[in-house]
């Protein structure tokens, strides 16, 4: 089965009253028969039939054994990291969301959880960094925002001769693009605020995971922990997540013909985007992918913040702004947004140069979007002209 066809087809018709779209139950608790004798349902932090509908969605997307909501994005890594105790080791990509590497260095080093960053899409560094106290592989693939592709299938099994866990943040991806359990890691997590849900309007995070034991320990996590996505937020994902299909391919179109046309222009050192076959990381992505993505980053050949600066403010259908995945383009500064609190060197160590820019390629039609960057393109050129005139 087609996974657009899937989509729509797992989300079933509502068993009481057969309403095609999912109710909203916006309520906290639930009448019992009597004492723990229920319909299910007992208080909407534990389960609440709007989040279920969304929970047993992306298990069936990501062919897992158990799917859950949360609050964010963040909300889902912190999840999976409270699998880890004192002691533990996570080996982790090295250009991982500055999210994910600020709950890793500013809330859970302090708890005695030690991570090493390193170049994931060589499978000899991770072998090289796991200990007998390594508990998962962390992993990002494309990674945000050099777009680094790391082989899953590979990754997976040193991590089973290890005895470790592998977690992939399949954000960038969707389960439209690769699906990670089946090429053998554990557990699966979104940001559900881009692709999944896909119009800018929620924040929401998502996790599937590969066995039932798994599906218990994170099950428990989301009750103790009470960072449950609410009914109103589930019904909006689910109602975005049935165009995911259509809504992706288009995307990752438009993007092949964007990187395309920067890889033409000379002012440019670097375009990262795994579709172009000079990308280090194609044949892999070939493989491993169904489409590329509709992330294009770039680096300038004059590589300051002031030359990215100057493109990113003047685009007019890119919009700058946090985030990606939705129907309408953005483009991103990621040294001063989304990696901010990153550390200099760290950041530049993996990849991450002071000109990057960030392109989330939206559904507009593909001509417009080339003549929005051809513009500002030609608008930057005239601001370096005047400084050098000024001068």
């Amino acid at each position: 089965m087609q996974e657009t066809t899937e989509i729509l087809h797992s989300i079933l018709s509502d068993p009481l009253t057969g309403a095609l779209s999912t109710p909203i139950y916006q309520t906290s608790t639930f009448v019992q028969d009597a004492p723990g004798v229920n319909k299910g349902f007992d208080y909407s932090r534990s389960n609440n039939p709007t989040r279920q509908v969304l929970e047993e969605t992306i298990a069936k997307l990501e062919n897992g054994a158990g799917g859950f909501a949360f609050a964010s994005g963040l909300a889902a890594v912190d999840a999976v990291i409270k699998l880890c105790q004192s002691g533990d080791e996570i080996v982790a990509v090295d250009d991982i969301y500055g999210g994910t590497f600020r709950s890793f260095e500013k809330l859970y080093k302090k708890f005695g959880i030690t991570v090493h960053y390193t170049d994931t899409t060589d499978p000899e560094n991770i072998i090289d960094n796991i200990t007998p106290n390594t508990k998962l592989i962390w992993l990002e693939t494309p990674t945000n925002p050099t777009l680094k592709i790391t082989d899953i299938a590979t990754i997976s099994k040193i991590a089973k001769a290890n005895n470790c866990l592998v977690v992939v943040d399949n954000t960038f991806a969707s389960p439209i693009l690769q699906k990670p359990l089946d090429l053998g890691a554990d557990i699966v997590l979104h940001s559900a605020t881009k692709y999944i849900a896909g119009h800018s309007d929620v924040i929401a995070g998502l996790i599937a995971v590969k066995t039932k034991a798994l599906a218990e320990e994170i099950k428990f996590i989301q009750n103790a922990t009470g960072s449950i996505l609410g009914p109103w937020d589930s019904w909006l994902t689910i109602r975005g997540i049935q165009t995911l299909g259509l809504r992706v391919e288009k995307q990752c179109r438009n993007a092949e013909i964007i990187a395309e046309y920067l890889a033409n222009k000379t002012e440019l050192q670097i375009v990262n985007y795994p579709g172009l076959k000079q990308h280090p990381n194609h044949a892999l992505a070939s493989r491993q992918q169904k489409y590329f993505g509709a992330v294009v980053s770039f680096t300038f050949k004059e590589d300051t913040l002031e030359k990215a600066t100057d493109f990113v403010t003047n685009t007019n259908l890119f919009k700058l702004a946090e985030s990606l995945g939705g129907v309408k383009s953005l483009c991103c500064h990621p040294a001063t947004m989304t990696h901010k609190g990153t550390p200099d060197k760290t950041r530049r160590a993996a990849g991450i140069n002071d000109s990057l820019v960030r392109l989330s390629v939206g559904t507009e039609d593909p001509s417009d979007l080339v003549q929005d960057l051809e513009e500002a393109f030609e608008k930057i050129k005239s601001i370096q002209k005047t400084a050098v005139l000024a001068s």
